[in-house]
Order: C-alpha cells, then structure tokens, then sequence
C-alpha cells in the first residue's frame, strides 16, 4: 500500500514538473512563466484577476464566454470581442473596472453585425500570418503577445521587452496584405509595476 502511495506520489510529480513547459503556464494565462517578463508574483496577481473576472463575465451572460475575450497584464485588463449592443459593451466595462486590483481597462469590444465569411476568414488569415512572422522572429518573444483582428484591424496586447522589439512587432503588423489599421497596447518591461530581476 505504501509503495503505490509513494509511486502516485512520484509520477505526480514528474507530471506536474512538465506545466511550465507548455504555453499555458500553471493559471492558463497564455504564457508561460519560464519566458514571461513579468514577476511571478505579478503573474499569479494577473491570472487571478482574469479568472474572477471571466467567472463574473460568464455569470452576467454565459454567451460571452465565446463572444468576448480578455487578457490582464499588470493590473490592465484588455477585452475584445462582440457583443449584441452598446449597453452590454458598457456593462463589461463596468464589470472590469470592479474588478478587484485593477488598475486600467482597455474596451475595444465591437457591435455585432451580420456574419461575413469572406471577412472573418480574411480576419483570421491576417492573425495567422503575424503570428507567424513574430514566431519565426529570433528578436521577438512571440508568447508575449495576443493577437486579434477584426474587419482588418489587427488588435495586439502584450510587453515588449525594449523599445525596439516593439516597434518591430508594430512595423510587422502594418506590412501585412489588407491591415486598415494597427492597434497596438503593448507595455514596455521597463514601464511594468514589477519586473524580473
């Protein structure tokens, strides 16, 4: 009885020492503790508050879990998406800002129109070839950003760990076939709360 007691014991380790090699990290927050700049204090701050709030989102209406997104890096919290209308997309403001430890809220949720195939498969063409070119980059830590586009817009959250690589990640995103326009919430490690030592 002890020995399989110790042996579930020991697998489970070796099981758990593999987390922070995937790219969703212990929280699932999109990146992985091992290449994130920010402290892991900072990340377990972040992560906790972007589960309270998408548990307090799904609650409000379970249909946002798959209609709006949201990321929070240091204590700002980014949301994109869709909703039906204008006062839904200020009830999600509202909910974000009460949030508890938040610092910022970025709003870029957009108003549903009607379903465009030729658009959203443009959209996710434009995400998939950034995401690719930040990948293939060696200057670019491509796990540090999240990627969304929408009616040729390319949305990009993240930190950037100089000036340089920021504007690099930028300059990519506008020479892609089509882009409008380049919205880009890109912290710089330097301007973090917290940072890695």
């Amino acid at each position: 009885m002890k020995i399989k007691l110790l042996a579930i014991f020991v697998i489970s380790i070796f099981l758990n020492g593999c987390v922070g090699v995937s790219s969703k990290g212990i929280f699932g927050t999109g990146v992985s503790v091992a290449f994130d700049p920010r402290t892991v204090g900072t990340q377990i701050d972040d992560s906790i508050m972007q589960k309270n709030f998408s548990a307090r989102m799904i609650l409000l209406d379970k249909n946002y879990f798959l209609s709006v997104k949201s990321k929070v890096l240091d204590g700002r919290i980014f949301l994109t998406g869709k909703v039906d209308n204008p006062e839904e997309k200020l009830k999600l403001t509202k909910l974000a800002w009460e949030t508890a430890g938040v610092r910022s809220v970025r709003n870029d949720i957009k108003i549903k129109e009607s379903f465009n195939f030729k658009q959203s498969a443009k959209d996710l063409l434009i995400t998939s070839q950034l995401r690719t070119v930040l990948i293939l980059d060696k200057d670019i830590k491509a796990t540090n950003y999240q990627i969304d586009t929408y009616k040729k817009k390319i949305y990009i959250y993240g930190i950037a760990i100089t000036t340089d690589e920021k504007n690099k990640v930028i300059d990519e995103a506008q020479k892609i076939l089509d882009v409008q326009d380049v919205i880009a919430s890109i912290l710089l490690l330097d301007n973090l709360r917290i940072k890695k030592n």
